[in-house]
């Protein structure tokens, strides 16, 4: 069977050949270079907006308040900005799936999502203690998941099936660049923390103005949008795991991402307490976190890109996926066995190269066991899901393989196993190749 034979969502039944199926029905027509510049830079600026305080602005202002701590701290107000994007990111996909607006579904929630986010980091760079700090990244989380399912929620409405793995390469490339660019910003203020949340905050609505001008989204006439069902929607976490191919697609995603979370969560105390990077080679912690994320991104750009592309052209996804995922775990080995500046290197590059192509084909393969077209926002909300829960998962999981089980060595061992048992639940998705 071939990409172009593959069906993705199907469109709700009641709507089929009226004149709202227009938003709803499997699109056809591939996506213009411009529209795709625009997905690509939202998906920068939110990255630019998460990964900026996550890899290291979060970590300064923990150290700020009680250097003792900084590890409880971390991982307390990260654990709860991911239990809140639990909520925001299905909740406001299908917020958008019912907009019925003029400038499209999805358009009003990544404005709307930018602008919170955004008032969010400047309130950020003056929380007067962690009670504070905790809410304002909460409230961080809300905006950019916001943001993030609606644009999510944009690529299977616009681009058919046979383009969409490129897209999605595409558009984790923009989120690495979103990644480099938070480093970069957090490197550059040289721990005035205060200063690094200002920037993030005007990243993130500078990622956003391309794509809101050059949207295209189909509208959804208002007789069409469904009224908000809290039963149905709470039930819709649910319901989407009852479609066996959907529920091993976010197994699967939920098990890599917690690996992957586990390996980055304390990068930066692994370099200063582990590698002893300001003592053997005499640069700080937060520039070591720079060059390494730099070079993670630049392979995780190239492997995107060029996975995508292989994929549409193989028409295949699972095979992709299995090879990327068991690299991200040696990956975690590496870490684990040469904790020394050479070997943050090694493993940097190799956890970009397996995971570059891992966001490209695994985001098509999802895309494909969507149960439903009218609520693509909502079920792919659920998808993403896996990528916050890790966030919760993974520094409980962390912080005592670190402090009482073994340290950095078994933690990383722990991140490989669990990823790699992400590479064989893939096996188990029939629907798609």
């Amino acid at each position: 069977m071939s990409l172009s034979d593959t069906p993705g969502a199907v469109p709700d039944p009641g709507l089929v050949g009226t004149r709202q199926s227009a938003a709803l029905t499997e699109p056809t027509a591939r996506v213009r270079s411009l529209w795709i510049t625009g997905v690509v830079l939202v998906n920068l600026g939110i990255n630019a907006a998460f990964f900026g305080p996550i890899q290291v602005l979060l970590a300064q202002q923990a150290e700020h308040f009680d250097p003792g701590q900084k590890e409880a701290i971390l991982a307390l107000v990260t654990g709860a900005g991911a239990a809140v994007s639990l909520v925001a990111n299905p909740l406001f996909g299908a917020f958008s799936d019912r907009t019925a607006s003029r400038f499209g579904r999805r358009a009003p929630w990544v404005l709307a999502g930018a602008v919170l986010g955004a008032a969010a980091l400047v309130g950020l760079a003056g929380a007067p203690n962690v009670a504070a700090m905790t809410l304002l990244w909460c409230l961080v989380q809300a905006g950019c998941n916001g943001a993030y399912a609606a644009i999510t929620a944009a690529v299977p409405d616009r681009v058919p099936v046979p383009q969409r793995a490129t897209v999605g390469g595409l558009a984790a490339m923009g989120q690495t660049a979103g990644i480099l660019v938070g480093a970069v910003i957090a490197a550059v203020v040289s721990g005035n923390f205060m200063l690094g949340y200002i920037v993030c905050a005007a990243a993130l609505v500078a990622g956003v103005v391309m794509y809101l001008v050059k949207s295209d989204d189909d509208p959804l006439p208002a007789r069409a949008a469904r009224p908000m069902n809290w039963g149905r929607f709470l039930v819709g976490f649910i319901r989407p795991l009852g479609h066996p191919d959907f529920a091993w697609a976010w197994i699967t995603r939920l098990l890599v991402n917690i690996g992957n979370h586990m390996v980055t969560l304390y990068l930066i105390f692994f370099l200063a307490d582990a590698v002893h990077l300001k003592e053997t080679t005499g640069l700080e912690p937060a520039f070591g976190v720079l060059v390494l994320t730099g070079l993670y991104a630049v392979f995780v750009i190239i492997t995107s890109v060029v996975g995508g592309r292989l994929s549409d052209r193989m028409g295949k996804r699972k095979p992709l996926v299995i090879a990327s995922s068991v690299i991200i775990a040696l990956a975690s080995l590496i870490l684990a066995f040469a904790p020394t500046w050479a070997g943050g290197i090694v493993g940097a590059s190799v956890l970009g190269i397996g995971f570059g192509a891992y966001l490209a084909v695994d985001f098509a393969l999802i895309t494909q066991v969507l149960p439903n077209a009218a609520d693509r926002g909502k079920d792919l909300g659920v998808i993403n899901i896996a990528n916050s829960l890790p966030q919760v998962i993974a520094p409980a999981l962390a912080w005592p393989f670190v402090t009482l089980w073994g340290g950095y060595v078994s933690l990383y061992v722990a991140a490989a196993v669990i990823g790699l048992l992400g590479a064989v639940f893939v096996v188990k998705i029939k629907g798609v190749d």
